[in-house]
């Protein structure tokens, strides 16, 4: 079977899953229809059909159109109504898609919190309103719904897909970006903490949990520190699910005429309560956005502290920390390590004739075959200039000259132009020093001794005397 055969049947493959997945959603949902048999303010499918086309891609859309005219030719209306209403949830999903996509950063719009806000206008408020006007058009055209309740039925639509955009479409993004756990053993059990408190006040606000005759008290505000905490904790994918699950119960206890939503009809109970779930949900993601920014301009700034930003090699301050880390390791263990000084050979030469830019790629080539020649256990860094220095952990003499000669090697067959050679000077801890001053010291007159007699062994390990 060729690539477009395999493809075109992954494609079906997905589009029958998601066709299958849209109407049992759907089914779901309109248990909860009490305006019309067709509206309802509980629309997951919605948030299933957008994070399907920002996944897998726009090519599964028939699955989405084939779900919404199973699930309502199944319930009222007519195979005309039904087209029409499926054309409008198909529609729906497509314009929050190709908006999302161009103007909020696609299946990254939970990476920054501005994109995360451009994503709830645009997914949540403006493209909902296309499903909500086919459908409830499409209702009263055939007459299956007065044309005086049209903005009742129209805002229980468009309530109920936003809600959907905002709260499911968000955790199937996040999690199909990052579907592996990564966490410690404290981070285990702080996340059973958060879905013991998460459950808890659920049980609270929408049950009266532990507080009884207070199952209608306007308790909702005990949810958002909850959801602070898994967004500051956890990250957007944690605090996606935690909406979710806070968002279960919420239903759960107002279709039981429990909690601080309820009013003189269901219909308006579930109203308030998916306003307030999207104004939630919308919050505690944006807030974990901004939690995940500052968290990598943290680990940005982490880095460039430690790291040379020309070549991406550790810089001196990281030099000096791992000479440390060595010394104190040879004085517990006994075992020696290497420290390699190397001067790239002719580097101002090649700044006045060739230009800085071809010096700069000088140097990245010298880190390059640095990189290549090391050991995960390493340490490769530039010392400053046109000086780079390798510490060898636990290696002897001969190892540092086997390593000093494959750089030397390595840079100048490169295939780059120009020609590129590398003086090296190479001690031994503790034969050459055992402080981080005496090592340098006595690395750095071997590399200059190398440098006035180029002819000698520059890969050769002395022995200071």
């Amino acid at each position: 079977m060729n690539s477009a055969s395999q493809k075109k049947m992954n494609d079906t493959v997905a589009i029958a899953i998601l066709a299958a997945v849209y109407f049992v959603a759907g089914k779901l949902g309109l248990t909860m229809a009490f305006v019309h048999p067709s509206a309802t303010a509980v629309w997951p499918p919605a948030g299933i059909a957008l994070a399907s086309l920002l996944i897998v891609g726009y090519e599964v859309w028939p699955g989405i159109l084939l779900g919404a005219f199973l699930v309502n030719v199944t319930t009222a209306g007519t195979v005309a109504t039904s087209i029409g209403i499926a054309t409008g949830n198909t529609l729906e999903a497509l314009v929050g898609a190709y908006l999302v996509t161009n103007l909020a950063g696609g299946r990254k719009a939970f990476d920054r919190e501005q994109d995360t806000f451009k994503f709830a206008i645009l997914a949540g408020t403006l493209s909902t309103m296309v499903a909500a006007t086919f459908g409830v058009t499409s209702l009263c055209l055939a007459g299956f719904a007065k044309w005086t309740s049209f903005g009742a039925v129209w805002l229980t639509w468009w309530l109920g897909d936003a809600a959907g955009d905002v709260i499911v479409a968000p955790l199937l993004i996040l999690w199909s970006a990052s579907p592996r756990l990564r966490w410690n053993r404290s981070q285990f059990f702080e996340a059973l903490a958060l879905l013991a408190c998460l459950v808890v006040v659920g049980r609270i606000v929408f049950a009266g949990f532990l507080l009884p005759g207070t199952s209608n008290y306007p308790l909702e505000y005990l949810c958002i520190p909850v959801l602070i905490w898994s967004s500051y904790r956890f990250g957007q994918r944690e605090a996606a699910t935690a909406t979710l699950i806070l968002s279960a119960m919420a239903i759960w206890g107002t279709l039981h005429g429990l909690g601080p939503f309820v009013r003189q009809t269901e219909n308006e109970s579930f109203l308030l309560l998916q306003a307030f779930m999207g104004v939630i949900a919308v919050m505690t993601l944006g807030l974990a956005a901004v939690f995940a920014e500052r968290e990598r301009a943290v680990q940005q700034a982490r880095i460039l502290s430690v790291s040379d930003p020309l070549t991406g090699l550790a810089n001196y301050r990281k030099l000096v920390e791992e000479l440390n880390v060595e010394i104190k390791r040879h004085a517990r263990t006994g075992r020696s390590f290497a420290l390699l000084l190397l001067d790239l050979d002719g580097l101002k030469t090649i700044n006045d004739t060739q230009g800085h830019l071809t010096g700069n790629r000088a140097l990245c080539r010298l880190a390059r075959v640095l990189q290549i020649h090391c050991r995960d256990i390493d340490t490769a860094a530039r010392h400053g200039g046109d000086e780079f220095a390798l510490i060898l952990p636990e290696a002897e003499r001969d190892a540092a000259r086997q390593v000093a000669q494959r750089i030397s090697d390595g840079l100048a067959d490169d295939g780059e132009q120009p020609p590129l050679s590398v003086s090296i000077g190479a001690v031994i801890c503790p034969e050459n020093g055992d402080t981080i001053e005496t090592l340098m010291a006595s690395a750095d007159r071997h590399l200059y001794e190398m440098k006035r007699h180029p002819r000698a062994k520059a890969t050769s390990p002395t022995q200071d005397r």
